[in-house]
């Protein structure tokens, strides 16, 4: 930005401490992206159509949900306190295919989107049926989204013919490329034993021809891996290689039981791997090898999971769980420190979406996707640095939070949607499957 520039800037955060340093800094956006940083002893006179005030608070990127069933809040709760298999096929399953509608889909989304928007995400990679409804609230509620069409071979809702799979999340696609710059479409087969080697190559192709991102559950349980090597001869990840689907552009969510040669594959492939700590905790399902895949420079994103299974979407308490769960395991104090793990939240979760370059700093030319964050409060101080933000737990101290150049939380209000309307609908979807079940 040039002195000479006096077209004013949309919005300007002023005398916040930048995530970046320590001496209180501004951040200037425009047209959506961040036009200028740096520290306030140093700000030209800068005309601007909104200013915020960022004194006494933190000023940093938006965080980075990499995996997300944002519907199944209405499941949060629901089916507590059981191993994966028997809660998907007693309990999840059977719930979907009576209550998953259009409707529930698009409350129940836009109340995922409040919950991760208030606790300072941005960015979700979400994948779930009626996808368009999905999108359509994440559109609504301001949050940028990678909103994956979910596929699977058996009848699921909005597609009752397991055939027509790929074809819907085809459709899907097309209908949302270039509708929303926040919102990018794409596929996600639920994981290789769900779905058969044709929708698999299919949907993968179908994702490759839009040049989207494909997302699929790989490795998340032991006995997945002891099926597929019964079915297949090989582990999930070395099916996948055989099948030639692994590319930087699929992801590879959960990865809690991969071997030394799946991680070859996974590093050799460019795939992106995101892994699901408190997910992967309460279903008893057991932990990614986080520190090894890093080692390797695979590219790692960090993800909630559903509601359903978390029960939150807090990533603040993610990463603080993931940060101890490695320690814990390892009896090393030392693996996973705290910054490296706010950097897999930003930055590192942008490039596993597709979305790196561009999403995760407080640079100018990065998208303007911010965080502003009261540090007055017992739990933040004193704030000797970023640390304190995984290990202190600073989703409830969100204050501020912009989009794309957009304010959509202020002073801890969501100004883009009807938060009390939002949880009434919820609830009366929660009576009738209360009633149902």
């Amino acid at each position: 930005m040039h002195h000479a520039d006096h077209h004013p800037v949309d919005l300007l955060l002023t005398d916040g401490r930048l995530a970046t340093g320590t001496a209180p800094g501004y951040v200037a956006i425009r047209g959506g992206m961040i036009a200028a940083v740096g520290a306030m002893a140093e700000m030209p006179p800068i005309p601007a159509v909104e200013t915020i005030d960022a004194t006494g608070c933190l000023i940093m990127p938006g965080l980075v949900n990499c995996h997300n069933h944002a519907a199944m809040t209405l499941f949060r709760g629901l089916a507590d306190d059981l191993p994966l298999r028997q809660w998907l096929t007693d309990h999840i399953f059977p719930a979907e295919a009576r209550f998953v509608s259009p409707e529930m889909v698009y409350w129940c989304s836009k109340l995922a989107a409040a919950e991760m928007l208030l606790s300072g995400t941005t960015t979700v990679a979400d994948a779930y049926f009626y996808e368009e409804q999905a999108a359509q609230a994440f559109s609504d509620a301001g949050i940028r989204a990678v909103a994956a069409q979910g596929v699977i071979d058996f009848p699921a809702p909005g597609v009752p013919e397991p055939a027509e799979n790929v074809a819907a999340a085809r459709r899907f696609v097309a209908a949302w490329q270039g509708r929303d710059p926040r919102i990018t479409p794409a596929i996600f087969c639920h994981s290789p034993y769900t779905c058969g080697r044709e929708t698999l190559v299919a949907a993968k192709q179908a994702a490759v021809d839009a040049g989207v991102p494909f997302f699929l559950h790989v490795a998340e349980t032991a006995g997945e891996v002891a099926e597929s090597r019964a079915h297949h001869g090989r582990t999930p990840v070395g099916y996948l290689h055989d099948l030639g689907l692994l590319d930087r552009h699929t992801v590879c969510v959960h990865g809690v039981w991969l071997d030394e040669a799946d991680m070859d594959l996974l590093a050799m492939s460019g795939s992106q791997v995101v892994v699901c700590p408190e997910s992967n905790m309460k279903l008893a399902s057991g932990s990614a090898p986080l520190p090894e895949l890093l080692a390797r420079e695979i590219g790692v994103g960090i993800g909630t999971d559903g509601c359903a299974s978390n029960n939150n979407l807090d990533l603040f308490a993610e990463l603080a769980r993931g940060a101890l769960l490695h320690k814990g395991q390892r009896l090393d104090p030392t693996v996973l420190p705290a910054t490296r793990l706010l950097e897999l939240a930003t930055v590192g979760g942008a490039a596993c979406l597709g979305l790196g370059g561009r999403l995760g700093r407080l640079l100018p030319g990065s998208l303007a996707d911010l965080v502003v964050i009261d540090l007055a409060h017992p739990r933040l101080t004193p704030f000797y640095g970023i640390e304190t933000l995984v290990y202190g737990g600073a989703a409830s101290q969100v204050r501020d939070v912009v989009v794309g150049g957009r304010l959509v939380v202020r002073e801890r209000r969501c100004l883009t949607l009807d938060l009390p309307e939002v949880l009434a609908r919820v609830r009366e979807l929660a009576a009738q499957v209360r009633a149902g079940s």
